[in-house]
C-alpha cells in the first residue's frame, strides 16, 4: 500500500478509520485492513474446525455401524453433523468478514489507531511515545501481523481488543494488527515514525515462533 500524500488535505467528512479530521500538524502515513482469508485461518482457525467436524462425522458413522445400526442410520447421523459443521463454518466466516470489513488500522506521525467493532465501533489511540517495540510476523499465505509492545500501564482489556491482540497474553496485553497484506512496509513506516518522534530508533524484529504458533 502506497503512502498517502502528506500534503493532501483530509475530506471534511470523518475519514474512514479515524475518529475525525486529524489535528493540524498530524499526517496520515499508512492505512490498512486485515485480510478476510487471514482472519479465517487465524484467529478463527476455519481449517481446524472443518477437520474437527469431519473426524466427528467419521467417528459417529463408524460407532453406529459398530453398534449394529444400518448404513442408512449411520449416514443420517453423519449428515446431521455435516449440517451442524457447515453452519458453524458459515458463522465463523461471517464473523471474519464482518471484522475484516469494520476494521481499519492507521499510522500517523503521532499515533497508531485501531478502529474496530462490528456492533459497537471503537477507536484505540496509541501514542508513538508509548510504543516500546515493533515486531513483524510473516505468514505462509503472504499476509503478516504487526505486534506492538506497550508499557505495562495502562492495561488494555484483552476481550475488548480481541482479535486485535496477541493471543494468550492477558497480564500484559499487546495490540496486534492482524492479517496485513503489507506488514513489512507498515512496520518500517511505524518504526521510522517512532524514531522521528522520540529521536530513538525502534528496531523491527521478527515475531517469536511461539507467538506465530499460538495465533
Amino acid at each position: 500500500m502506497s503512502r498517502p500524500d502528506p500534503a493532501a488535505t483530509l475530506d471534511e467528512r470523518r475519514p474512514r478509520g479515524l475518529p475525525g479530521p486529524l489535528p493540524a500538524g498530524e499526517r496520515l502515513l499508512w492505512q490498512g485492513t486485515p485480510r478476510f482469508a487471514a482472519l479465517l485461518r487465524r484467529p478463527f482457525h476455519l481449517r481446524a474446525v472443518a477437520i474437527y467436524f469431519a473426524l466427528l462425522m467419521l467417528w459417529s458413522g463408524f460407532s453406529r455401524l459398530h453398534d449394529g445400526a444400518t448404513a442408512a442410520v449411520a449416514a443420517k447421523a453423519a449428515l446431521w453433523l455435516a449440517l451442524l459443521g457447515l453452519a458453524a463454518l458459515a458463522l465463523l466466516a461471517l464473523l471474519a468478514w464482518l471484522i475484516a470489513r469494520s476494521t481499519v488500522y492507521s499510522i500517523t506521525n503521532r499515533r497508531v489507531l485501531l478502529h474496530f467493532g462490528v456492533a459497537l465501533e471503537m477507536t484505540l489511540n496509541l501514542p508513538l511515545s508509548d510504543i516500546e517495540a515493533v515486531a513483524v510476523g510473516k505468514r505462509a499465505d503472504g499476509s503478516g501481523d504487526l505486534l506492538l509492545t506497550l508499557p505495562r500501564t495502562p492495561r488494555l482489556g484483552y476481550l475488548v481488543l480481541w482479535p486485535h491482540v496477541r493471543p494468550w497474553h492477558f497480564t500484559r496485553t499487546q495490540p496486534l494488527l492482524r492479517g496485513l497484506a503489507d506488514a513489512a512496509e507498515a512496520g518500517a513506516i511505524l518504526a521510522e515514525a517512532v524514531a522521528a518522534t522520540l529521536d530513538v530508533a525502534r528496531p523491527i524484529r521478527a515475531v517469536p515462533q511461539r507467538h506465530r504458533a499460538a495465533a
